[in-house]
């Protein structure tokens, strides 16, 4: 199989002619042009409209050749899988952006949380707290006057 072209840019991707993909796969070249035609692949063209499949070009052919031989789909059947699969890759990349994107605000708020944590919090010893605790307490039990009025005085009232 020496129809393999090799382009001139940087990717350094291979190409395969027509010819060449037909007779890896034992396919008909037609088979191939009909697939084109129905949209279910679509080869780059050389300037001379010469089709050139590229190797992601040859896995969505495998895919089609193994939904139409092995499970028996239709090319009706074949479009509509390689769509919806399409559109689960598309929900996946979605997602795992969303996630990174959470998980990024997550460790941003976790640092902000850490840091506003730090701040707020004052050092001190359990004997610091027990002796300014003690006479502001007292002097708040001195001044504080009963919560209502007394029974005696309910009682005065009747």
């Amino acid at each position: 199989m020496a129809t393999r072209k090799s382009t001139g840019s940087a990717s350094g991707k291979a190409y395969y002619m027509i010819s060449a993909v037909a007779q890896k796969y034992n396919i008909h070249p037609q088979t191939l042009r009909l697939y084109e035609r129905e949209g279910l692949l679509k080869p780059s063209r050389t300037d001379g409209n010469t089709r050139l499949y590229s190797d992601e070009d040859l896995q969505r052919l495998e895919t089609i050749l193994s939904l139409t031989r092995d499970l028996g789909v239709n090319l009706a059947g074949v479009e509509i899988v390689l769509n919806m699969r399409q559109k689960m890759e598309d929900m996946q990349r979605e997602v795992n952006e969303f996630m990174a994107y959470v998980k990024g605000e997550l460790a941003r708020g976790l640092g902000d949380w850490e840091q506003r944590l730090n701040t707020a919090l004052v050092r001190t010893t359990p004997a610091d707290i027990v002796r300014q605790a003690a006479p502001a307490e007292a002097a708040a039990t001195a001044e504080t006057p009963p919560a209502g009025p007394s029974r005696e005085a309910d009682r005065k009232g009747r």
